[in-house]
């Protein structure tokens, strides 16, 4: 039987603001079909009370904080999480419930499987019948993967697109989700956000050789401002259900954060030093000549 547990995630200072990311099959131990964020949770709510057969997650308080409280079925416990750099692992098989949300409070839920209902234990008494059954114990999904974009130095800033997110209302709070190949256009290998971010300053500043993305402002807002090296465009982010997808190719810069603004990106690819294009005269360079 597998066990919770809490996780460091890296936490890169930066006087521009924090940074902290988490990578498929390495910072959590599954392959990630589904990313999803509970926000506008009122006071006194409690969310979840439920156990999945199959899926496993893990949970991350973006901002402010709340308590995680999980029942193996002979056992309980609780966890208070309110840092943006610490991540609490559940497997299936465990009853889990989120209380003490504090205000403006943010989580974010990293999901080894994508949304289906039939996954769900809802009911309590049934949940602990099952958790006697060593069979309810599963291994974990293969890894997946994309090819990559061989001429990603030809996308432009009209090849960014806004993609609307589904919101899913609820008096305890809303939940906003998005699954990998999906209703976004790509495998999610790396998830990072920024966090902290004082005003005035910039971010980005930079075009990736193959990596996708996909920008949202969970909390807050910033501008986008796009370049190809031919045509510029800046786009606003300010609603947690819209994200602005980003192809290879493209030089991006985040600014104008407001006030607690967190900056979160869902990524096709784990962290290579080489696919960063960190200059813009290189940018330039590889725009023209591909390399």
């Amino acid at each position: 039987m597998r066990r919770e547990r809490l996780i460091d995630l890296p936490k890169v200072i930066d006087r521009r603001g924090n940074l902290s990311f988490i990578e498929a099959d390495s910072h959590v131990p599954f392959s990630i079909s589904r990313v999803y964020w509970i926000y506008d949770v009122p006071g006194g709510q409690t969310r979840g009370s439920h156990a999945f057969k199959s899926q496993h997650e893990v949970i991350i308080a973006l901002s402010g904080s709340f308590d995680v409280l999980l029942d193996d079925g002979k056992e309980q416990r609780t966890y208070s999480l309110n840092r943006s750099y610490k991540g609490l692992y559940i497997p299936n098989m465990m009853w889990r419930s989120l209380t003490n949300f504090s205000t403006n409070s943010l989580c974010l839920v990293i999901a080894s499987e994508a949304y289906n209902e039939e996954d769900y234990i809802r009911n309590y008494k049934i949940f602990q019948k099952l958790s006697l059954s060593d069979a309810m114990y599963n291994t974990f999904p293969p890894s997946k993967c994309i090819e990559e974009d061989s001429a990603s130095q030809y996308n432009t800033v009209f090849d960014c697109t806004l993609l609307e997110f589904p919101i899913i209302k609820n008096r305890a709070g809303n939940i906003t989700p998005v699954h990998s190949n999906q209703n976004i256009p790509f495998a999610i290998e790396r998830i990072f956000y920024i966090y902290d971010i004082p005003s005035g300053v910039k971010r980005g500043m930079h075009a990736h050789k193959y990596c996708h993305e996909v920008l949202i402002a969970t909390s807050g807002s910033f501008e986008v401002e796009l370049d190809d090296g031919t045509n510029k465009r800046t786009v606003l982010l300010n609603n947690p259900m819209i994200g602005l997808y980003i192809p290879p190719g493209v030089w991006a810069t985040e600014k104008e954060y407001s006030s607690g603004a967190i900056c979160l990106a869902l990524a096709s690819e784990k962290y290579k030093s080489e696919d960063y294009i960190n200059t813009y005269s290189d940018f330039k360079k590889y725009r023209q000549n591909g390399y």
